[in-house]
């Protein structure tokens, strides 16, 4: 999968596993991710799937954690977290928000394989053990899986995670993570004080 890489990502990472920030961190990630995968749905469906995104991402930032606790790098462990929101997608027929092809699935699940068998994750059930609270239902669109579009999917990045830069250039694995990271970068963390957190 094609993601990016920045400051702010080593900042969010820094938060999440901060504590009494950790939490803060979560509900503001989740909030992001409901909005920018909210503005990439079906506008007439949007609404509806939003309690639904919100309840599954918040899920997926234990896996980001139990990835790192794994020794994966950051980029590794938010590309893991965005399979499972892909599966998801994919099990609902949301091709329009997708982030790769449909036909990438079982690739993606591969690489992580052995991560995903140890939480019971798979495509049919994306969190796995990570499942830890009440998922709200939303309705499907599963005729689109006949004639899936995506087009906010990049493909042919299957084989390995891509890192796009600050600069737009594209390398595989990511990027040194920065020695002295402030968590105030993390987005809507401004101003947290981590001495008092």
């Amino acid at each position: 999968m094609k993601i990016r890489q920045n400051l702010r990502h080593f900042a969010t990472k820094k938060a999440l596993t901060m504590p009494v920030i950790g939490d803060i961190a979560t509900e503001k990630m989740v909030d992001l991710h409901v909005r920018i995968f909210g503005e990439r749905a079906d506008p007439d469906h949007r609404d509806e799937r939003e309690a639904h995104m919100a309840a599954f991402f918040e899920c997926t930032f234990d896996t980001y954690l139990a990835a790192l606790d794994a020794g994966f790098p950051e980029a590794e462990a938010r590309e893991i977290t965005h399979i499972q929101a892909n599966f998801d997608f994919y099990n609902h027929g949301w091709t329009e928000m997708m982030e790769f092809p449909a036909d990438e699935l079982e690739a993606h699940y591969e690489r992580y394989e052995e991560f995903f068998e140890r939480y019971d994750i798979d495509i049919a059930n994306p969190l796995g053990e990570f499942r830890t609270i009440e998922i709200p239902d939303a309705p499907a669109t599963l005729e689109k899986l006949d004639n899936p579009e995506h087009p906010h999917a990049e493909g042919g990045f299957a084989d390995d995670v891509y890192v796009e830069d600050e600069t737009g250039e594209v390398n595989v694995g990511g990027v040194d993570e920065p020695e002295d990271v402030d968590v105030n970068a993390a987005p809507g963390l401004q101003d947290v004080d981590e001495e008092t957190a």
